[in-house]
């Protein structure tokens, strides 16, 4: 019999008022229900900012090395239970068992990360114009505060937006997506086993909308970590801060990635079928534009079609598979809409642009790495974030041109040029428009102890991560004390 799982509020497993509840299913056999979850209205989500209220005044009073022990602990949790957790990523999410393997190991890099912060939350002092006046800044916690996760990386950007808010001395709403919504019970269940008191973290499983509408909304959520569409980030974003909160959104991407004819292709290549195809294209800072000049676009395109050919497409659990199946059934049909939206556009369709079907893939969401080359800049996918395998091929006669076409996005948030010549490498890296930038790298590659966001369209607010972790999650306070 499939189970059961419920919100998470105040240290409870507790029904959701609604009396409602919706399933997550295993979307390489859509068949398999993986759980049934709560789907929770504006009261539950009240609840869980009275439990986060009532457990701010004792949190944010511990000492700080204090919080920060809950990352100690739940580093250990996280390598004692990480085949788990890769197995159960593969199984909600769908990507290969080795991607959900290295989700879980970037996690906890996250966390060795985050856990060192705990004792850098600093202030500073600085000269008063009076010699008899001390002044300095301390760092305090906002109060209550919303996360809201995605589905690509449920386990990391969850824990990673929750643990820079607990460590800052906040309490926590969290929303995990609705089709990962077992991922987020697993999160719970670690922190809580890593020693978070009960109301420190709660969590409420339900549809964005509803959900999300009530924390965007609610005055008592001082800020909200949001990770997902534009389109949502923004309208999020806009009520967040009309009623003077604080917002923070890691969005979408249309990353460009430019091959030089100096380059070593091959290398290009495997780099363009990480970032542009593993997780079947959904990952914000993957690659979906490549950029060369016309005297090798011939050669970069039957060498990138080469490698679409072989990946291996099927179960995540399945030997030597590289990709499995998109999210769900809404992901598998913008696929679809943007294959023939760029055929009826003039793209040409090198491999791919279908759902595959084959050896028991009927059952699921599958589709193939797709390539399109003569892309041009008026065409809607040069423009629109796909979030799928779908990577199109834009001819330029130069560098200066390849560079102005990488800059024209209504998006920031990644790149990455291919070339041996270090003057225009280092030149792409001051001029190109993204807020991460690569040079001989996947666009998809990134370390914690960096910070992370984007440019224009792809963020709103503080970074992510590294040294700025935690200057979201809090205010300043200035004192003078004149002894």
């Amino acid at each position: 019999m499939t189970q059961t799982y419920y919100n998470y509020i105040n240290g409870k497993w507790t029904a959701s008022k609604s009396n409602e509840v919706y399933s997550s299913i295993n979307p390489a056999n859509t068949d398999e229900v993986l759980g049934y979850f709560q789907k929770s209205n504006e009261a539950d989500v009240e609840s869980a900012i009275a439990a986060s209220e009532n457990a701010f005044r004792e949190w944010s009073k511990t000492a700080v090395p204090k919080r920060g022990d809950v990352l100690f602990n739940l580093i250990q949790l996280l390598e004692q239970n990480k085949e788990e957790l890769a197995s159960l990523i593969t199984k909600e999410v769908g990507k290969s068992l080795r991607e959900a393997k290295g989700e879980v190991r970037k996690t906890i890099d996250a966390m060795k990360q985050f856990s060192g912060e705990a004792t850098r939350l600093n202030g500073e002092t600085a000269p008063s114009q009076n010699d008899n006046i001390l002044g300095y800044t301390v760092r305090e916690p906002l109060g209550v505060v919303g996360v809201i996760a995605p589905f690509n990386f449920p386990l990391g950007i969850g824990i990673w937006k929750i643990a820079p808010a607990i460590i800052a001395g906040n309490t926590v709403v969290f929303k995990p997506a609705s089709n990962t919504s077992l991922v987020g019970v697993k999160i719970m269940e670690l922190f809580e086993e890593a020693g978070v008191p009960a109301g420190v973290i709660n969590m409420v499983t339900g549809s964005g909308k509803t959900i999300g509408g009530a924390i965007g909304s609610n005055p008592e959520i001082k800020a909200v970590s949001f990770t997902g569409s534009t389109d949502v980030g923004v309208r999020l974003g806009n009520e967040v801060t009309s009623r003077g909160g604080r917002m923070q959104a890691e969005m979408g991407g249309k990353n460009p990635a430019i091959i030089l004819e100096d380059a070593d292709i091959d290398q290009a290549i495997e780099s363009i079928v990480v970032s542009g195809f593993l997780d079947n294209g959904q990952r914000c800072t993957g690659t979906s534009r490549l950029i060369v000049p016309k005297t090798i676009a011939k050669e970069v395109t039957e060498k990138l079609v080469d490698r679409a050919k072989r990946l291996v497409i099927g179960d995540g659990f399945g030997e030597n598979v590289d990709s499995g199946p998109v999210i769900d059934d809404q992901q598998l049909n913008t696929y679809l809409h943007y294959v023939n939206v760029s055929l009826e556009e003039g793209a040409k369709l090198e491999f791919g642009g279908k759902r595959l079907v084959d050896n028991g893939k009927d059952k699921g969401y599958f589709v193939a790495p797709t390539v399109f080359s003569n892309v041009t800049q008026e065409m809607t996918i040069f423009h629109e974030e796909i979030f799928g395998p779908v990577i199109g091929i834009i001819e330029v006669d130069s560098y200066d041109e390849a560079l102005e076409l990488a800059n024209d996005s209504d998006f920031g948030l990644s790149s990455t040029i291919y070339t041996n010549d270090l003057e225009k490498a280092f030149h792409f890296v001051r001029h190109v428009e993204s807020g991460v930038t690569h040079v001989n790298m996947p666009s998809t590659y990134f370390e914690n102890q960096f910070p992370f966001g984007g440019k224009k369209a792809s963020s709103i607010g503080p970074r992510e991560q590294g040294s700025t972790a935690l200057d979201f999650w809090t205010d300043y306070k200035s004192v003078y004390v004149n002894p």
